[in-house]
């Protein structure tokens, strides 16, 4: 049996696709009444990360915390993901009035805030990073509404052009100062946008890829970045090249490449998944969980990927299931050989 390497012993060696004790894993959930301060954010994600020991944090703050500085105005509905009530772009003119933010201020302020707090707490212990969506993704929130975001990119090329370099401007500034606080690199998310269910392949390369590019390259000391490309009938193939470390989608997606198809696509570079996360990870009982995740072991090996679902998995997952998740891995790696 391997020598018990640390947590960021073992993430490092799967980026490299070196031989690790077992699997690095880490789950992650929202936690929507929890996410509407610095403090309680970080309270939320330590306690998460206290009572499972993943090997990595991905830190998951409300979605709307990057347009909400720029007017975008949410409400909740008890605890479920909040609901926009109000957007700054209601016209394509619209476009030409968002001015590049003050990360110090505000609502980014708060959310450094809270990584400063997560970074006291994990004391360097693991790797932990700031999911962030990408310019594209923001401008879709800032109309509330995907079809009126296509709809402007298509006939008013040039004013959306304007406001994608506003956001990315502002949002290149917040990753470095995420970088400052400890964190060790992006959860980069394309949330509905990377799909041809969306966009045409061409349409992407011209309304998304230069600003993804252009943020990514400002961070060239992080360490730990990770592409989260979003729904369905993803266009994986086309950020392959992308210059992060990980990659992380839903394979069970309809179109969507399995995990071995995309970690072949992606040039064999890490890739994340292996875990669902929709209803039957809360149905599943216990032993399943782990015999699909000791299948997963045989069909992938135990070298270049690491363990964890495909999207933010649901709140009401019992304990006891994350808990077999956890044990499964560390389980299974005694009853084998290292590779």
């Amino acid at each position: 049996m391997a020598t018990e390497m640390t947590h960021w012993e073992r993430v490092r060696a799967a980026l490299k696709g070196e031989c690790i004790d077992h699997l690095p894993i880490s789950m992650w959930r929202h936690f929507f009444t929890r996410e509407t301060s610095a403090d309680l954010l970080a309270e939320a994600m330590l306690g998460f990360q206290n009572r499972f020991d993943w090997d990595f944090m991905k830190v998951n703050p409300r979605a709307s915390y990057h347009v909400e500085d720029w007017g975008v105005k949410t409400a909740y509905d008890g605890d479920s993901s909040p609901r926009v009530v109000e957007t700054p772009v209601k016209t394509p003119d619209d476009w030409l009035r968002l001015k590049v933010l003050d990360v110090n201020q505000g609502v980014l302020k708060e959310h450094l805030t809270s990584l400063e707090l997560i970074a006291h707490g994990l004391k360097g212990e693991l790797p932990f990073i700031m999911t962030m969506f990408t310019p594209l993704s923001i401008a879709g929130w800032l109309t509330g509404s995907e079809e009126i975001l296509l709809q402007h990119l298509r006939e008013h090329t040039a004013k959306v052009n304007h406001a994608l370099e506003v956001i990315t401007e502002t949002f290149s500034n917040f990753a470095k100062a995420c970088l400052e606080r400890g964190v060790s690199g992006l959860f980069y998310a394309t949330t509905a946008w990377a799909t041809t269910n969306r966009l045409t392949e061409k349409e992407y390369l011209t309304f998304a890829r230069p600003y993804d590019l252009r943020l990514l390259n400002t961070l060239p000391t992080a360490e730990f970045h990770v592409l989260h490309v979003c729904r369905e009938q993803n266009l994986l193939r086309v950020v392959k090249d992308y210059p992060v470390h990980a990659f992380s989608w839903n394979p069970q997606g309809k179109g969507n490449p399995s995990l071995a198809e995309g970690k072949a696509m992606v040039g064999g570079r890490t890739v994340i998944g292996g875990i669902t996360q929709d209803k039957s990870l809360v149905e599943a009982t216990p032993i399943q969980l782990a015999t699909g995740i000791e299948g997963m072991r045989v069909a992938m090996g135990d070298k270049g990927w690491m363990l964890g679902p495909g999207c933010t998995f649901p709140p009401e997952t019992p304990e006891a299931n994350l808990q077999a998740i956890r044990d499964a891995v560390t389980e299974g790696s005694q009853s084998g050989t290292p590779s």
